[in-house]
């Protein structure tokens, strides 16, 4: 009997020092550096890249497929958070079918750029810069978003408010990029 209260006690430690647990910063630090070396790539690719009429049509097809995949997972993400404030969720259950939704939203960025490169973008466009920079923040917005919610993963019952202030920054940020880049990207198509 006072093995097994030992044994409870001992697993309520574990429990609490694993919600407590630091996040992996220099992991995320790499990735972001990473990240921005890639774009950086793309951006000196998209220079010596000609795809022709045909390559440029199907490459701004692969964009907008892109777009749909990686920003509708975001929108999903948002939704649901939106479910957990409206109370038909719990926290638990938002940050899992978010976390789920991250290969989704990375994989529709890494299209976005990729096929971005064929479109030869115009690096003298005021409008092209911003779009890119918007990438950029994207980019980086997205890196700490896993940090953001590698932390919420560990919480039991309700987030503190610094947590909530980050995430609801984090998705500002992520909207207004997205959104920013779409409106651009549209602009430019349209000329």
């Amino acid at each position: 009997m006072l093995n097994d209260s030992r044994q409870a006690n001992h697993a309520t430690i574990t429990d609490v020092s694993e919600s407590r647990r630091p996040i992996r910063s220099r992991g995320y630090a790499v990735a972001a550096g990473g990240a921005i070396i890639a774009l950086g790539i793309a951006i000196w690719l998209s220079t010596l890249v000609d795809a022709g009429p045909t390559g440029h049509r199907v490459a701004l097809f692969a964009h907008l497929g892109f777009m749909t995949l990686g920003f509708g997972a975001v929108l999903v993400a948002d939704y649901s958070f939106a479910l957990w404030v409206l109370r038909r969720a719990t926290f638990a259950e938002a940050v899992a079918s978010t976390a789920k939704l991250h290969p989704l939203i990375w994989a529709g960025l890494c299209g976005l750029v990729v096929s971005g490169v064929l479109l030869r973008p115009d690096l003298t466009s005021g409008a092209t810069i911003l779009k890119l920079a918007l990438v950029a923040t994207l980019t980086l917005n997205g890196v700490q978003a896993m940090a953001l919610g590698e932390r919420m993963s560990t919480l039991r019952g309700t987030p503190p408010m610094p947590l909530l202030l980050w995430g609801g920054v984090t998705s500002a940020v992520s909207q207004a990029c997205w959104w920013g880049a779409i409106i651009i990207g549209y602009l430019n198509a349209s000329r």
